[in-house]
């Protein structure tokens, strides 16, 4: 077994007290952790410090750092690949990441949906999925263009599964839930899309795509999840190699024309109006086409 205490030292200090790591000693942290190289109890103290001290944009890329290290890659295709996380589930609002992901397929780029259902009481995208056809895959490998591959966590790291089950024992997010929001598990260009629920996390999240060098769109989605909200037109950031480009201004308020989302959010309505929007016999939302031809201007230029 290995040990991080000399680390725990360092970060465990209180949100006043505590010292940043650098990205290479983050990155050997994290690495531990995944690995399960250290104890429980460690993982715990560790989870508990960096929730009370906050990540550092040099944390956060070292943790993604020893991720990519861990994780199943997904070959390079033709066309850059389009990741989009899905963790948080539906709540009260339809779970319409599939409908973006099948838009953008439609357009001709692969597309991954990578994630697990962190919420017992919301409706995931893996449910949502299964309705539509699209089972999880059971093994890594090459994404088609016009392709949607649905991944689950543990296929792709079986270490941040772990880390992110952690929840359900201490009942606290952990750095693990910011972090697969961020991560590209591409071996060649990708698009990744992330989305924030409070105005600090697009801070931090975009000081983590610029110093990663990542070609990424930003933008407060829906519940959490990655596509925009059916009911307004958010503030939606590109970033090409790092460089941040502002691809939509946005709206304030709700939008007046208003799409007609189904009232019941279970799997099976949610695949019926996902189909009805494919279909043309249903418009598609505004918002999520605007955020079609956003991730299309972002694979192009990246």
């Amino acid at each position: 077994m290995g040990s991080i205490s000399h680390y725990l030292r360092e970060i465990g200090r209180g949100k006043q007290g505590a010292r940043s790591l650098s990205r290479e000693q983050a990155a050997d942290l994290f690495g531990q952790v995944l690995d399960a190289s250290v104890t429980d109890y460690e993982v715990g103290a560790f989870c508990i410090a960096m929730r009370v001290k906050g990540e550092t944009a040099q944390e956060m890329a070292g943790f993604l750092d020893a991720t990519a290290t861990r994780t199943r890659r997904i070959p390079a295709g033709q066309r850059p690949l389009v990741v989009l996380p899905s963790y948080n589930g539906a709540r009260k609002l339809p779970m319409l990441t599939p409908l973006l992901a099948l838009l953008a397929a439609r357009r001709g780029l692969p597309v991954l949906i990578h994630g697990t259902a962190t919420e017992a009481r919301r409706v995931a995208v893996a449910e949502v999925l299964a309705a539509l056809g699209i089972e999880p895959r059971t093994e890594s490998g090459p994404i088609a263009a016009g392709e949607v591959a649905f991944m689950p966590t543990e296929l792709l790291c079986p270490g941040l599964k772990r880390l992110l089950d952690v929840r359900r024992v201490v009942g606290l997010r952990n750095c693990a839930h910011s972090l697969v929001k961020l991560m590209n598990p591409s071996e060649g260009p990708a698009v990744i899309v992330g989305s924030y629920t409070h105005p600090e996390y697009a801070v931090s999240m975009a000081e983590v795509f610029a110093l990663t060098g990542a070609t990424a769109l930003l933008l407060r989605g829906t519940e959490g999840e990655v596509v925009a909200d059916a009911r307004r037109l958010p503030q939606m950031d590109g970033f090409v190699r790092g460089a941040r480009i502002t691809l939509e201004p946005g709206q304030r308020g709700t939008l007046t024309d208003l799409p007609a989302l189904p009232t019941e959010i279970d799997a099976a309505n949610t695949a019926r109006y996902i189909r009805a929007v494919l279909a043309g016999d249903t418009p598609v939302p505004a918002s999520i086409a605007a955020q079609v031809e956003h991730i299309l201007r972002l694979a192009t230029a990246s």
